[in-house]
């Protein structure tokens, strides 16, 4: 069921007492705007994996999931709107699927006692869990990734980079400000000289950073962007002839939507992901029956197996992963919000399970724990060949030492700014 935000703001009072048990999972989405490309397939992932659950297995734990979608357009006071209009309906998990919306939510959140999921997104240091005890960001954070970034490449020359240029290209906003300080503390570990270019959003502007980077000549281009701002980027690229191989985008700028117009031109671009992609897993077979093929599939089909319906597919697996954890922990199956955090927080996710769910090396495996609300803080690269995207490496890891340090210091600052006593005692 996808709902508009006028048609939950008015029916919100009415859905507070559902007729019937139900597990609730709002979508909070963006089929409208400059980030559509995006946000579409995102949503149809998730909201086809809880449909699948609902056709082949009843429910979770026997008890039938509800997904409604709220239209943001990635507009933080429209996704602020949004939660309000349906806290009151006992979400078992809130996942904005924007860093902005992120940092509005978590007081919110954790006032109000409901779960949030920012998976690969929001504000990197909640992965504390001692400090924000509603927040989770697993499987991995910004900061993780701009490390295994750096990781990759030190890989690359044979593990120095010391004298190497490398440029930020980032949308300039609190998403795209996040990997700056890692990055910033890796160039003094290992000694390359960081250039940082904003975008103002949407993006479509870039003739001037891209000038700077035909100028300054960087050994590599990383970019923090999503939207439009992706494919103008590649293609300002290809325009100053940068090489492909050296241009490396964060999980949330290396989709098909951000190389596909350029096509083979765009062939070496490079990006981390946090998951596999492709429909070449076994659970594919059963979203074909029951709900591809079924016509029950939230999009028109043309997304499946790529990389952000892959993304939302991921969400929606974990999300349920962790709510038969505290069906389990708690000893019922109608869980409440309060019961989903303990279910995320006790959540493992090994290769024996992703097997089960027909999901075999999908991604890392990774165990949530009171003191770490993000997972393994693994990724890989992937690299676009004019068609399709390849895996270039295994999973990766970040700098523990830089990135523990980074959240602790991030972490305790909020906590005494906000009189947060610490948990996990």
């Amino acid at each position: 069921m996808r709902l508009r935000l006028s048609a939950i703001l008015a029916a919100s009072v009415a859905l507070v007492t559902p007729a019937a048990a139900e597990l609730f999972f709002p979508s909070l989405s963006y089929r409208t705007g400059p980030f559509a490309a995006g946000g579409i397939p995102f949503a149809d992932g998730y909201a086809d994996y809880f449909t699948l659950l609902n056709e082949r297995d009843g429910g979770i734990g026997g008890v039938r999931v509800r997904v409604a979608e709220c239209e943001t357009a990635y507009n933080t006071e429209k996704g602020v709107e949004c939660y309000e209009a349906i806290k009151g309906q006992s979400p078992l998990v809130i996942q904005p699927l924007s860093t902005g919306i992120t940092y509005q939510l978590i007081p919110r959140v954790t006032q109000d006692g409901i779960p949030m999921h920012t998976m690969g997104y929001g504000r990197t240091s909640s992965k504390n869990g001692a400090v924000f005890s509603h927040v989770f960001n697993y499987p991995a954070n910004y900061w993780d990734g701009a490390s295994i970034i750096v990781n990759y490449l030190l890989d690359q020359n044979g593990g120095n980079l010391n004298g190497k240029k490398i440029t930020l290209l980032y949308h300039n906003s609190a998403y795209g400000k996040e990997p700056i300080r890692t990055l910033e503390e890796l160039a003094k570990k290992h000694g390359y000289e960081l250039t940082l270019l904003p975008v103002d959003s949407p993006g479509q502007e870039q003739k001037s950073q891209w000038l700077q980077i035909r100028r300054d000549r960087p050994d590599y281009v990383l970019m923090w962007g999503w939207g439009v701002m992706n494919p103008t980027a590649i293609q300002e690229a290809i325009n100053i002839r940068f090489p492909m191989e050296n241009f490396i985008g964060v999980w949330w700028s290396g989709s098909e939507n951000d190389v596909k117009a350029a096509g083979a031109a765009a062939a070496g671009y490079k990006s981390l992901n946090m998951h596999r992609t492709g429909t070449d897993f076994p659970l594919y077979a059963d979203l074909q029956k029951y709900v591809i093929g079924a016509g029950k599939a939230a999009g028109a089909g043309d997304q499946v197996g790529s990389v952000l319906y892959s993304r939302g597919l991921y969400a929606a697996m974990l999300a349920a992963e962790a709510a038969r954890r505290a069906q389990e922990i708690h000893g019922t199956p109608n869980i409440t919000p309060a019961m989903m955090r303990d279910g995320m927080e006790a959540l493992e996710i090994t290769e024996a399970r992703m097997a089960e769910l027909g999901l075999p090396n999908f991604g890392p495996t990774f165990k949530v724990t009171c003191e770490n609300h993000g997972g393994s803080g693994m990724g890989l690269i992937q690299q676009w060949d004019g068609q399709k995207w390849n895996v270039l490496t295994d999973w990766i890891e970040s700098d523990k030492a830089v990135i523990d340090m980074l959240v602790a210091d991030d972490s305790e600052a909020f906590a005494k700014e906000n009189n947060i006593a610490k948990r996990c005692n």
